[in-house]
């Protein structure tokens, strides 16, 4: 089992706000009267009122459940997830930020893809960690983080986590479950694995009793932002042994998680129906929007996700197109990494479906490009 940080370990740093909802918790009754948070429960909020309504104003004023725990007894209930297996916090970027911010000190070795999600090099590189990237995988029909060079980065430098997205991001690839086991049982013991779990909702196998496993030495992090069409409030959740929770708990902000969005997500865990339909239809898109490209001749990538992606014969091709239809109002993705300059990726959403939205591509697809 990897080790936590040694300022960590013991007592380590407690919250020292953990706010009313939790207090409520451990002493088995509420508390009516909130006179001591110097929250603004008298401001009017008239122009709020106006704007929103006087039922979403009302979860502004005080500050959230630092446990979030009507979300999370809502993703145990719908998922099978153990409650003392999560922890919510403010969207996948915060998730993988904390993580960093639990188990990995400064000078220390952190391994990923080059070129995969580039949050995690982003915030690797800010907690002054030296980040180790090796290239993707390609093959004819495969673009893939190759879980083998990972692993032998890992043992190379002593590395003291590894990320891996799967479903991964931008390319779209599903490593199986298996895969997942492997590599886990393979890298130095201790070391992380970062799990980024993104994309998980839009799985085939989203509900396999793997999706609810808390692996040791590993941290799983998804979110509510794809699925659940919640990107704007910033929730997602992180699955974990209790023990690496708890210490996530110690380094965690109070109240990243407002109370206003964890009422929005409450709400819509509470009709699940919906988010079910919404995937459905996304898959139902990503397929349309493949077999489109398809017959006009692009490598579509295989997708477990809610995009697709196109992989062309150069970077300075796909670079072209790309600043051709971002001209055109009509932005898409291109990975900034070097390795991975070649791909574009498009959001299996209804506008991309609409005759004549990528017309730029489709005119360099048909001249042979």
């Amino acid at each position: 089992m990897p080790r936590f940080p040694d300022h960590l370990n013991g007592s380590g740093p407690s919250n020292p706000f953990p706010g009313i909802k939790v207090l409520e918790r451990r002493i088995g009754r509420e508390i009516p009267h909130r006179l001591g948070s110097n929250e603004g429960l008298d401001m009017p909020h008239r122009a709020l009122r106006e704007r929103f309504g006087d039922a979403m104003t009302e979860h502004v004023y005080c500050y959230g459940d630092a446990e979030a725990l009507g979300v999370r007894q809502r993703l145990a209930s719908l998922y099978g997830l153990p409650l003392e297996h999560t922890l919510v916090d403010a969207g996948a970027d915060s998730l993988i930020a904390l993580a960093l911010r639990t188990v990995a000190e400064p000078g220390c070795t952190v391994v990923s893809a080059s070129g995969t999600y580039p949050t995690f090099g982003y915030f690797a590189r800010g907690q002054n960690c030296h980040l180790v990237e090796r290239p993707y995988r390609e093959a004819p029909g495969l673009l893939t983080p190759d879980l083998e060079a990972l692993l032998a980065s890992a043992h190379e430098h002593r590395a003291r986590l590894v990320y891996v997205a799967n479903p991964d991001n931008p390319s779209g690839h599903l490593h199986g479950d298996d895969e997942i086991r492997r590599l886990r049982a393979e890298l130095p013991d201790d070391c992380w694995l970062l799990l980024d779990e993104a994309y998980h909702d839009f799985r085939d196998d989203a509900d396999s009793p793997f999706s609810r496993e808390a692996l040791p030495g590993v941290i799983r992090l998804r979110t509510l932002s794809k699925a659940h069409g919640l990107a704007g409030m910033r929730i997602g959740y992180a699955i974990a042994e209790p023990e690496t929770l708890a210490m996530m708990m110690k380094v965690r902000i109070h109240y990243a998680v407002s109370s206003l969005t964890q009422v929005i997500a409450e709400t819509v865990l509470d009709h699940h129906a919906e988010v079910e339909a919404h995937i459905s239809a996304v898959k139902a898109r990503r397929e349309r929007l493949a077999r489109h490209f398809q017959e006009l001749g692009a490598e579509v990538l295989p997708s477990a996700t809610n995009f697709i992606a196109l992989r062309f014969a150069s970077a300075e091709l796909a670079g072209r197109l790309n600043q051709e239809l971002l001209e055109a109002g009509r932005l898409i993705a291109r990975p900034a990494h070097p390795d991975l300059g070649h791909v574009l990726r498009i959001t299996a959403v209804e506008d991309a479906l609409v005759p004549g939205r990528f017309d730029i591509l489709e005119r360099a697809l048909a001249s042979g490009a």
